[in-house]
């Protein structure tokens, strides 16, 4: 399996076709193929070898899509860089990996000195941003120019596609090894798990360092669509975008779903080309799923379940499961094709029944290689072939996975399991609740009590008994918060996911007191 073959492929059926949008720029299939041999003739020349890593700290671009393909035709290893992290992460990611090309755009440009001075391996800056480069910086169409178009290297299957750096939810940094055939098996396997309308023009609007949004880009090439690039999430510029470009499909989180819906401008515009929406990172609330199916009936509605390390999908929920009262509207779906789940005993790893909460184990051939430079860390998660997840769920009779947990945010409190997303079910059915999250803090007689920091919807107040009474009506009272926060917003990831390390933190900072009632 070979991730550079799809645009050998549509070079070849419809050449004069755009392959990428962004900006003013539209550029062909056969263009594209053009500029990716000579970006790959350009780290040729800057002597890349195979298996060499290439950094890319940028906003999406067009030419985010060509250092993808371009890095993989010369035989190199793609490590996008998280935007969203300080300078000390970002220079422990090209160190941890040896990255020794970094290309850069301007909103980061101020950053190359200061990850000079820090990452020893790193030999050349490219600059991809729309203005002048900074000194020291090689100009990217400058750069291209002069470059000799390659044949590509044709590496593929086992041969090491990309390291992408996950700190997943606990804040630890780790390098997952992914290889092309775990990239492209996964790419089909989601492609296969249920039908979708024909596609011809794909938006990206998730950032691109994370595989989420990365793997719309494989997906999306190997049903040669043409790629519509936003440089980041923009309620109006994406309603703008997919009236003007005709775009079939996007990946996005629910929190991107209602911020579209929000916009002023969203009904002045027509978006009945967008056929279908693919979310993840969390699953959908059932109002927010009405509002949607509402405002866009042409549209059908897909979750997709998985992580970095299984590259990425390894459940899908379809479209016949997204109604409004649908009873697996909560679930992740079923497993995907090729793809195999089972819940197991966190401690000793022995399969579970049907029903039993466990970890969520996931074994097939998009499976990580491993995670760099970490023998233990790999060995810890994958285990007899099976890659154990940290999430804890359960399997319905009907082989649909619910996710319960993460399995290091399950709350044990007077020897009794509680599953945070089970109140955090109870607490958004309040119709005064926004978002939440429950964490569990220290206690002296119970072990750990059950916190809850809230984000209120406008004009609404809440005490803490009025939030334990609303609570008790749906699950058992020792669930039940004990204290709450109020704050105006959660943190989250890029990927949109909710980071409860740091609310973790920011408590322990505070000597490890929980306000009852808001400040």
């Amino acid at each position: 399996m070979q991730l550079t073959q799809s645009f050998h492929k549509a070079a070849l059926e419809h050449p004069d076709a755009y392959a990428t949008v962004f900006l003013q720029r539209k550029t062909t299939f056969a263009q594209f193929v053009e500029r990716v041999s000579r970006v790959a003739g350009a780290l040729h020349a800057l002597d890349v070898a195979h298996g060499d890593r290439i950094g890319m700290l940028a906003l999406n671009s067009d030419r985010y899509i060509e250092y993808v393909f371009g890095t993989l035709w010369a035989g190199a290893v793609i490590n996008p860089v998280n935007t969203r992290w300080s300078v000390n992460e970002i220079a422990y990611s090209l160190n941890d990996c040896g990255t020794a090309i970094l290309f850069i755009d301007e909103t980061f440009a101020h950053l190359a000195q200061p990850l000079r001075e820090r990452c020893p391996a790193l030999r050349h800056v490219i600059y991809c941003g729309e203005g002048k480069p900074h000194a020291g910086m090689h100009a990217y169409e400058d750069w291209l120019v002069r470059a000799n178009p390659v044949a590509d290297a044709q590496r593929a299957g086992n041969d090491l596609a990309a390291i992408l750096y996950t700190g997943g939810t606990t804040g630890v940094p780790k390098g997952v090894m992914l290889s092309h055939a775990n990239l492209a098996s996964n790419a089909l396997c989601a492609l296969a798990a249920a039908s979708r309308p024909v596609v011809r023009a794909v938006l990206h609007t998730a950032p691109l360092f994370h595989i989420g949004a990365l793997a719309l880009v494989f997906q999306a090439a190997l049903r040669g669509a043409k790629h519509v690039v936003l440089g980041g999430f923009d309620p109006e510029s994406v309603i703008k975008a997919i009236a003007e470009e005709r775009v079939n499909e996007t990946f996005v989180v629910p929190t991107m779903i209602k911020a579209m819906l929000d916009h002023p401008s969203f009904d002045t515009h027509k978006l009945s080309s967008l056929t279908s929406v693919l979310y993840g990172a969390a699953p959908i609330d059932s109002t927010l799923l009405q509002r949607a199916l509402g405002k866009l009936p042409s549209s059908q509605f897909m979750q997709l379940y998985g992580m970095t390390e299984i590259a990425p999908v390894a459940a899908v929920l379809p479209a016949h499961c997204h109604t409004p009262d649908g009873h697996k509207l909560k679930s992740a779906g079923r497993p995907a094709p090729i793809c195999e789940v089972r819940i197991v005993d966190p401690v000793s790893g022995e399969p579970l029944p049907k029903g039993r909460v466990g970890e969520v184990a996931v074994r097939g051939p998009s499976v990580m290689m491993g995670y760099w430079n970490k023998p233990e860390e790999t060995a810890k998660a994958l285990r007899d072939g099976w890659m154990h997840t940290g999430d804890g769920g359960y399997m319905d009779e009907d082989g649909y996975l619910f996710i319960t947990d993460r399995i290091k945010d399950m709350i044990i409190s007077g020897g009794e399991n509680v599953y945070s997303t089970e109140v955090e079910n109870a607490l958004l059915s309040h119709p005064a609740v926004e978002a939440c999250a429950v964490i569990g803090i220290p206690d002296e007689k119970w072990g750990e009590t059950v916190h809850a920091v809230l984000v209120l919807r406008a004009s609404h107040h809440l005490t803490l008994e009025e939030v334990r009474d609303h609570c008790r009506q749906h699950i058992a009272g020792y669930k039940c918060p004990r204290s709450i926060e109020f704050r105006t917003e959660l943190p989250l990831s890029a990927a949109g996911k909710l980071l409860k390390y740091k609310l973790r933190e920011a408590l322990m900072k505070a000597g490890g007191k929980a306000p009852h009632t808001p400040a």
